[in-house]
């Protein structure tokens, strides 16, 4: 799929992507941080159709809901074409030294090889979450990598 980028000087960036049933979507991403998602209209594919503004909340839930089936599909495809390659589902339990700390003080690719791709918290997905962002008792991070390293995760997650 083809994502045309185009610089909209003073305002931010405009992606924008056909569907295959021939319909044009974009998203305006502002400076000031507002996205709009941008339907356009099916006769004037020049023409807004519709556009729905996006507070940073709406923004993340709807990549939440986008993202997260498309995560579990190329995990699968990965298990298929690499050997080795494991993910694992870890929870964070309350006594963990990392309830509450950005992910990033954990220092898990680093120390193990292995990467948290997404977390799970309650009926939302955080999908590539940065090292800022914050564990919470509860949470279910997904990790992969070599069986070994997953394991080494377990281990630095609940003993530090």
């Amino acid at each position: 799929m083809e994502i045309e980028q185009t610089a909209l000087p003073g305002i931010g960036l405009r992606h924008l992507f056909g569907t295959s049933s021939g319909r044009r979507i974009g998203v305006v991403s502002y400076r000031t941080g507002r996205r709009d998602l941008v339907i356009y209209d099916a006769d004037d594919p020049d023409q807004a159709g519709a556009v729905v503004v996006l507070n940073d909340n709406e923004a993340d839930a709807l990549a939440e809901l986008l993202g997260a089936p498309r995560i579990i599909r190329r995990l699968d495809a990965l298990h298929d074409q690499v050997e080795g390659l494991v993910s694992e589902k870890l929870p964070i339990q309350a006594g963990s030294p990392y309830a509450g700390r950005p992910m990033g003080d954990a220092r898990v690719r680093t120390r193990t090889g292995a990467s948290i791709v997404a977390v799970v918290r309650g009926a939302q997905i955080a999908s590539s979450p940065g090292p800022e962002f914050t564990l919470a008792a509860g949470d279910v991070i997904v990790v992969v990598g070599s069986e070994e390293s997953v394991h080494e995760v377990a281990g630095i997650l609940t003993g530090g």
